[in-house]
C-alpha cells in the first residue's frame, strides 16, 4: 500500500498505547486524548482517531460501556500498527498533525492474526 502525503502535514509519534476512558474517549499513556470516529464498509472497519483536548470524568469500566466495534485498549505493535485487546490487528494507515489537529486513521485487519 503506497503512502498518503498531505501538503503542510507532517508525522508524528504513535501513542504506545490507547485504553478508553469514558465512551467514545480513549487516552494514551500521556493523557491525551482521542476521539474516535467509526467507518464500516462492506469490506473494512476503519477508525478515525482525533487528538482533542477534553474533560476527563470518571474512568468508565469497559464492562459498563456495552457492546462496540473497538477495542476497549490498543498496543503499539512494529510494522506500524496497533494489537487490539481483542487480538485483532489494526493496521496504521495514516497519522500527521495538520495546523494543530492530529489525526490518525487505523484500518482493521480481516481476521484475528494471532502471533
Amino acid at each position: 500500500m503506497g503512502e498518503l502525503r498531505f501538503p503542510g502535514a507532517h508525522r508524528t509519534l504513535h501513542p504506545d498505547r490507547l485504553w478508553i476512558w469514558e465512551k467514545a474517549v480513549y487516552v494514551d499513556e500521556n493523557r491525551r486524548t482521542w476521539l474516535p470516529v467509526i467507518m464500516e464498509t462492506e469490506s473494512s472497519l476503519q477508525v478515525l482517531l482525533r487528538q482533542e483536548d477534553v474533560p476527563l470524568g470518571e474512568a468508565t469500566c469497559p464492562s459498563q460501556l456495552g457492546p462496540c466495534l473497538l477495542p476497549p485498549a490498543w498496543q503499539l505493535y512494529p510494522g506500524r500498527r496497533y494489537r487490539g485487546s481483542d487480538s485483532r490487528i489494526w493496521h496504521i494507515v495514516y497519522h500527521i498533525q495538520f495546523g494543530g489537529t492530529e489525526d490518525m486513521l487505523l484500518e482493521r485487519l480481516p481476521g484475528p492474526e494471532q502471533e
